[in-house]
C-alpha cells in the first residue's frame, strides 16, 4: 500500500516552466514504478511520462518529448516532472500513479492506465497563453 499526493502546479505563462511533484508515503516506494498522467476537460487520459523503481529506465509520451523531464529521489520517496517550454495544450489536471515494480512489464504496461493501482488526487496545471 503506497499513498499518493501531488503538488506544483499552478498558473504559468506559455514558454514558462513548471515543476510538478509525486510524495509518497506507505509501502515501499522504492518497489514501486512511477507513471504520469493528465487529463484535460472533453479529453481522454493522456500519458506523460513514466519511470521504473530504480530510475533506471524514462519513457515519455510523444507530446511532451524533449520539455519535460522525470526523476525521482526514493530516500525522499518522491517522483519529479520538470515541464519546460510549456504551451497552452499542455493545461491539464496531472495525475502520479504507482504500481508495483516486475522487470518484464513495464515496457508493456506503462502507457496504460488500469496497471497503476494507487493514483493521487490531480494537482492544476494551466498555461497561459
Amino acid at each position: 500500500q503506497v499513498q499518493l499526493v501531488e503538488s506544483g502546479g499552478g498558473l504559468v505563462q506559455a514558454g514558462g516552466s513548471l515543476t510538478v511533484s509525486c510524495g509518497a508515503s506507505g509501502g515501499n516506494f522504492r518497489n514501486y514504478n512511477v507513471g504520469w498522467f493528465r487529463q484535460a476537460p472533453g479529453k481522454e487520459r493522456e500519458f506523460v511520462s513514466a519511470i521504473t523503481a530504480s530510475g533506471s529506465i524514462t519513457r515519455y509520451g510523444d507530446s511532451v518529448k524533449g520539455r519535460f523531464t522525470i526523476s525521482r529521489d526514493n530516500a525522499k520517496m518522491t517522483v519529479h516532472v520538470q515541464m519546460n517550454s510549456l504551451q497552452p495544450e499542455d493545461t491539464a489536471v496531472y495525475y502520479c500513479a504507482a504500481a508495483q515494480s516486475t522487470p518484464l512489464t513495464f515496457l508493456t504496461d506503462y502507457r496504460r492506465p488500469l496497471k497503476y493501482h494507487y493514483w493521487g488526487q490531480g494537482t492544476q496545471v494551466t498555461v497561459s497563453s
